[in-house]
């Protein structure tokens, strides 16, 4: 009999609705792959994007989809913990398999939820941080500078002597001021707190608006990184890299090293239970978290029937799996 597992599913898309538990085969590794049990695996904006299919151009979804790039967890056949990425979008599962070029070992003392949710986050800010062409005594503005990305560059930034102008809700401001970040709120008076500095080089991880102010303040265009608004980037000539650019093991084992030995704080805002994905999302999705959102796989829970989950989701209606 063929072993099954959960593993989260989209079959068209569209909004939370849409995702469901599935039951379905665990893969079985072949040479060079590793099956890894999945313990912790980050839930991120983008992957809203991509179920929405707001970047259906740029990263089109096959059905049925899953879902979830990065994730901590236990090699099924060697017991070793590790943490990694897969780029099948297969990590909100109970087990995940990837190539083992893609994970590196997981030091003791970094938690699985922070190693479960490292890769997009750690990888998007530093290509977004290389992006501009950052040097000591420079000052770079970073937008949404207290989420996943945000938090991660802005200590990246500081550790390479830059000073940071950190545009985040002034419930973050102590976190970020106790990094070494100039905490600015954004909203009306945001250009004019700008303008009183001499900025260098603008990392946008909010959306276009955040563009065209960089624009106003003089910035070229070759030092402004965004990774959300690609269009707009394009008209301006900003660039837009991001954890594709990012993404190598040496980068993912550095990362690692940083955040157990504590150089490094990678905040949990929320945890789930991945049948509680939905909820994940809604939070993830509202863009007011400090740091991270991660769902768990560590405990087995029921699973809903593939159909009774299609029938609620196209209904139209929420609903929250058994945990």
């Amino acid at each position: 009999m063929t072993a099954t597992m959960r593993a989260v599913r989209f079959d068209r898309y569209g909004g939370r609705e849409v995702l469901y538990l599935a039951d379905v085969a665990v893969p079985c590794a072949g040479p060079g792959q590793v099956l890894v049990k999945v313990k912790a695996a980050g839930i991120n904006p983008g992957e809203a994007a991509i179920r929405s299919g707001a970047l259906a151009e740029r990263f089109p979804a096959t059905f049925p989809s899953g879902q979830g790039s990065d994730f901590a967890g236990v090699v099924a056949d060697t017991g070793a913990e590790v943490l990694g990425w897969t780029w099948d979008r297969a990590s909100h599962a109970e087990y995940v398999l990837v190539p083992e070029t893609q994970v590196v070992p997981k030091p003791a003392a970094l938690g699985w939820e922070a190693a479960g949710s490292l890769y997009v986050a750690g990888a998007t800010a530093l290509a977004a941080t290389k992006a501009v062409g950052v040097s000591g005594g420079e000052v770079v503005a970073v937008s949404a500078a207290a989420g996943g990305v945000g938090s991660i560059a802005v200590q990246l930034l500081r550790r390479s002597g830059v000073t940071v102008l950190a545009i985040a809700s002034k419930t973050n401001h102590a976190w970020l001021a106790g990094k070494g970040a100039i905490p600015i709120a954004y909203g009306s008076g945001l250009r004019r707190e700008l303008e009183a500095f001499r900025i260098d080089a603008f990392i946008d991880l909010r959306g276009p608006a955040y563009l065209d102010l960089a624009v106003q303040l003089g910035i070229p265009p070759s030092r402004i990184n965004t990774i959300i608004s690609f269009d707009e980037a394009a008209e301006i000539g900003a660039r837009t890299d991001g954890s594709v650019a990012g993404t190598s093991r040496e980068v993912l084992a550095h990362l690692a090293d940083l955040a157990a030995s504590g150089r490094l704080e990678l905040p949990i805002a929320a945890t789930f239970p991945l049948a509680d994905v939905r909820r994940a999302f809604e939070l993830v999705e509202a863009r007011h978290t400090h740091g991270k959102v991660s769902a768990s796989c560590a405990e087995a829970t029921s699973i809903p029937s593939t159909a009774g989950a299609r029938a609620a989701s196209t209904g139209g209606k929420e609903f929250a799996f058994t945990a």
